[in-house]
């Protein structure tokens, strides 16, 4: 990678809101050029009022193949053909219980949280290799340790954790690292988001649904409801994205928060039983 400062570039999916709005805004500061993809022209403008002229919002859909063609041509002809960092941020949440999950909101959940981040690397790792640039995937304690009734969001973040970690030695031979960031409860929209997701999945749900996960479906309402309450600022997970993109030797991944620690500890020192009662009772579930 080139040294700090010196005309950096960074491409960051998802930077309509939370982390990756926070991060485009960190590196902007940090003298990096920021191409800063969002979903909405309103979500561009709002970001470039806030940040300096290093910042360029971009529109980019992740799951839309087009339109990641037209930005990675748009970079080629902007910064050279080269890139020093991608930061894989953009995501959504789905929840409910898995017996009932429709399908098609499990493949649009893979789809956006995995194969389009896939799609990413695929596109911009010969960008990557000119500088021997890094790729940073925002994935979640949810990808380390499952919870009930995130099944479909877990299942995408446990993948984004098992792909990074093949292209971490795939791409080694070109000094291309691949570093997760795992964050805990981060107060972003993802949860309010996700929750409206959750309210409308319940009621496509089959009739029977109800009757059978009603209760543990309120209080998993709930239980996202105050997750996103207590979650702390999105520039604690930037500060980790920016440490990753530039530490001589960074770590190959990275927890945010305390209670991404608490969960990975409980995980590694209870047994599965007992981590599935504990489970069970922190979310008040029946």
């Amino acid at each position: 990678m080139r040294p700090p400062g010196g005309g950096r570039t960074v491409l960051i999916s998802g930077c309509s809101t939370g982390i990756g709005r926070a991060t485009a805004l960190r590196l902007d500061a940090a003298g990096w050029r920021v191409f800063a993809g969002v979903r909405r022209e309103e979500d561009a403008a709002s970001l470039a009022a806030e940040g300096g002229e290093g910042l360029a919002p971009v529109i980019l859909d992740i799951a839309d193949s087009a339109s990641i063609d037209l930005l990675r041509e748009r970079l080629e002809a902007e910064s050279a053909g080269g890139l020093d960092g991608l930061v894989n941020n953009a995501g959504i949440a789905v929840s409910g219980p898995l017996e009932f999950v429709p399908l098609d909101d499990f493949r649009r959940q893979i789809e956006v949280n995995l194969i389009g981040h896939l799609a990413m690397t695929q596109a911009f790792v010969p960008a990557l290799r000119r500088t021997r640039g890094r790729i940073v995937n925002v994935t979640s304690i949810g990808g380390v340790v499952a919870t009930p009734f995130f099944g479909p969001y877990c299942a995408s973040k446990f993948g984004l954790e098992a792909l990074g970690d093949c292209l971490r030695v795939e791409l080694r031979p070109w000094g291309i690292d691949t570093i997760a960031i795992e964050p805990g409860s981060i107060a972003t929209e993802i949860w309010q988001s996700g929750a409206r997701v959750f309210a409308e999945m319940r009621e496509r749900m089959a009739p029977e649904a109800s009757g059978l996960y009603g209760e543990a479906m309120e209080a998993t309402a709930r239980a996202s409801a105050e997750t996103g309450a207590r979650g702390i600022a999105p520039d604690l997970a930037a500060a980790a994205i920016e440490k990753a993109l530039t530490a001589r030797r960074p770590r190959a991944r990275y927890l945010v928060g305390r209670d991404a620690v608490g969960m990975v500890a409980g995980k590694r020192l209870l047994p599965a039983r007992a981590y599935d009662r504990l489970t069970a009772r922190v979310l008040k579930l029946p």
